[in-house]
């Protein structure tokens, strides 16, 4: 049988009563400024036993300086501007990513998400740098989710996916991920954040959960709350 976890991708209300309904969340912060050990830290003791954490992978790691979300990035860039994103072998990189793995220690993640940009494609390069940098990191106990966008093949996907011991991350309603057992759906809305899901729609991702062993089902829609809460009432009244 199935398990599915649904949640929102952030805290659309206020935290308490985020918990009175959801046992799952996925931070944002740590994509755009990852918050200090200690902030972390108390998230993790203010949530509630049984709680679990995903989190996104600091946009240093997958996206180059020149993408609209480093605008909210707070704080000043370190050496070479061309240093960042994509995975490349930099001690850049790795910093950022050592500061990733910090904030997951702190909030016991269950999750790291690196979503790419659609100029992350699939060039030798790329995926030179793919390979090195999920090869090199040590994974304690996290599921690591890779969320490509853009025209990757399927089989390339899948293939790496299963040599670096990664999750296919998607939007189930643009494409079904292309690995197995275990699902991450990321729910954008079909025609743009400010899309709302019918009851149709929902009983449609009802059925694309059934095919997994485990699914996480986390909304990042306008209506990511009243969304969320309808569909999670319908898989618990299956």
């Amino acid at each position: 049988m199935t398990r599915c976890i649904v949640g929102c991708c952030g805290f659309p209300v206020k935290w308490e009563t985020y918990y009175a309904h959801f046992n799952a969340v996925e931070i944002q912060q740590t994509f755009y400024n990852p918050p200090r050990e200690e902030t972390a830290r108390r998230w993790r003791e203010e949530a509630p036993e049984g709680f679990r954490f995903a989190m996104k992978a600091w946009q240093l790691i997958t996206h180059p300086p020149s993408s609209p979300t480093y605008r909210r990035l707070r704080r000043p860039l370190e050496g070479e501007r061309d240093a960042y994103g994509f995975f490349k072998p930099t001690d850049e990189v790795w910093a950022a990513w050592e500061e990733t793995r910090t904030i997951a220690r702190a909030l016991d993640a269950a999750w790291i998400i690196f979503q790419c940009p659609a100029r992350f494609t699939p060039t030798d390069e790329h995926v030179t740098n793919l390979r090195a940098f999920f090869s090199r990191i040590e994974r304690e106990g996290w599921r690591l989710g890779w969320e490509p966008r853009g025209s990757w093949p399927a089989d390339l996907v899948r293939d790496l996916c299963h040599e670096l011991g990664l999750v296919h991350v998607v939007d189930p309603f643009k494409g079904l991920p292309v690995t197995s057992g275990l699902a991450y759906f990321r729910l954008h809305g079909k025609t743009g954040y400010r899309y709302r899901y019918t009851d149709e729609d929902l009983r449609e991702l009802l059925g694309w959960c059934g095919q997994f062993d485990e699914a996480w089902v986390m909304f990042n829609n306008v209506s990511m709350w009243d969304d969320a809460r309808v569909f999670l009432n319908l898989w618990q009244s299956r």
